[in-house]
């Protein structure tokens, strides 16, 4: 069959257009009609050359939609269920799996750096030349074919576009809270970076019930939507050193947790320079390749500071998810604020150019 899709051909180019071709599902695979797909910086970061993957590829990763084909022994969906794509593939036996952090499963990783189906194959191409799969869900398709463990089937009174903001950025950010962070009530928080993962870190947290909940980024407009979330303070870092007003807001005493949603060597910095005795810093913005950070050693020691990283909110999403749309609709969660902007398609590169000037806080396409 024949679906319209955005495709990467090379790094630092804009994404093209084109009507690829897609192959029938195989054993245990799905054909899903994409919805909604979000505009999330780490596809963003493939588009730089900041973050690897194979290509041409088909980028997205954060999706919505409906089955429309099955292969032979798929069991788990039928054709009509509504459902999220999974963008780290876990196999339900390994060692990671059975700790409850799928996102680190191997079969996940070889999808993602193969970018290419269980057998070795991708389900795409163009003029007979190969297309690869991103994080083997290639949201930015009309259609897509992804691996049934990699679908989760939704519920089919929640909106596709709500939808796909639950499948990344709502669990990277409040999963990290609820499950990275161990949070206690009380405590105080700064999230580096107030963009779509950043004002899920904040809904967490207010969840959580955080004291205090600071939040540092160069746009006022996000940092006022910010406040919207549940933010108490708000720092804009193109107007004063982030640490420094942190330890003041603090009496110097620093934050008992610091997210870091950017990605960046001098923010992960930041984060861990504003911990406090015993205080975590939590890096969940994925970095460059090769981006590096050096902190101070001491207080890792004197202070007990811990610095740790977060994939996928370190959720499982088949429990996670369906408890953060049962929140959603018990009025916990605002996803309407969260989503600013609809894009069709064709002006998926404007939505991209909407994010980096932050004017838009998440985005979706929709078909």
């Amino acid at each position: 069959m024949k679906t319209k899709a955005a495709v990467l051909f090379e790094a630092n180019t804009k994404l093209e257009i084109c009507e690829v071709d897609l192959e029938k599902p195989q054993a245990g695979e799905v054909c899903v009609e994409i919805k909604a797909a979000g505009v999330c910086h780490t596809d963003y970061s493939v588009m730089k050359g900041q973050l690897n993957a194979p290509l041409p590829a088909i980028l997205g990763h954060e999706g919505a939609g409906v089955v429309v084909e099955v292969g032979d022994g798929v069991s788990d969906v039928q054709v009509g269920d509504h459902v999220i794509p999974l963008w780290r593939l876990s196999c339900g036996e390994c060692e990671y799996c059975l700790r409850r952090r799928p996102a680190l499963c191997a079969v996940g990783s070889k999808i993602r750096s193969s970018g290419r189906m269980s057998d070795g194959r991708s389900r795409f191409s163009l003029n007979g030349k190969e297309i690869f799969h991103f994080a083997g869900v290639s949201a930015f398709s009309n259609f897509s074919v992804l691996p049934e463990g990699a679908v989760l089937k939704i519920p089919k009174d929640l909106p596709f576009d709500l939808a796909a903001l639950i499948g990344c950025s709502v669990i990277t950010g409040v999963g990290s809270v609820m499950n990275a962070a161990e949070m206690r009530p009380g405590s105080s928080v700064a999230v580096f970076g107030a963009g779509g993962i950043g004002v899920n870190v904040i809904q967490g947290a207010t969840l959580a019930g955080a004291k205090e909940i600071i939040a540092i980024d160069q746009y006022d407009s996000r940092l006022d939507q910010a406040r919207t979330f549940g933010a108490t303070r708000v720092i804009n870092s193109k107007n004063e050193d982030p640490v420094a007003a942190i330890r003041q807001f603090t009496n110097e005493r620093g934050v008992d947790f610091a997210f870091e949603a950017v990605g960046l060597p001098i923010t992960i910095q930041q984060a861990y320079e504003s911990l406090s005795k015993a205080g975590k810093a939590i890096v969940i913005g994925i970095p460059s390749n090769t981006a590096k950070i050096s902190i101070s050693a001491v207080p890792l020691v004197f202070e007990e500071r811990t610095i740790t990283g977060s994939l996928y909110g370190s959720a499982s999403p088949r429990l996670d998810i369906p408890k953060m749309i049962n929140l959603y609709k018990d009025g916990k969660l605002n996803l309407e604020k969260l989503l600013t902007n609809q894009y069709p398609l064709e002006e998926i590169n404007e939505a991209y150019d909407a994010m980096m000037s932050g004017e838009s806080l998440r985005s979706v396409v929709t078909f």
